[in-house]
């Protein structure tokens, strides 16, 4: 079972504080093996291509950009991505 690898891209908003919150519900809910990491630089953020955040990456995968998905929608973006 490899880790899946997750990013929460922002600047550290409200709205990027609740996804990383969400995200890390999402992940004990499901029982996957994942390694949440939060992306705060505004260099990083345009090297990786996104202009709205927050956004959410899975496995070097942008999943959603510039709102906050419920935990039943990362739910299923993560299932998708380990499937």
């Amino acid at each position: 079972n490899r880790t899946m690898n997750i990013l929460v891209i922002g600047p550290g908003c409200a709205k990027c504080k609740t996804l990383a919150q969400f995200t890390e519900q999402a992940v004990k809910e499901l029982g996957v093996n994942a390694q949440i990491n939060k992306v705060t630089d505004l260099k990083q953020i345009m090297a990786l291509g996104v202009m709205m955040t927050p956004a959410l990456a899975v496995n070097g995968t942008i999943k959603v950009t510039g709102k906050v998905p419920s935990i039943p929608e990362i739910k299923a973006i993560l299932q998708q991505a380990a499937a």
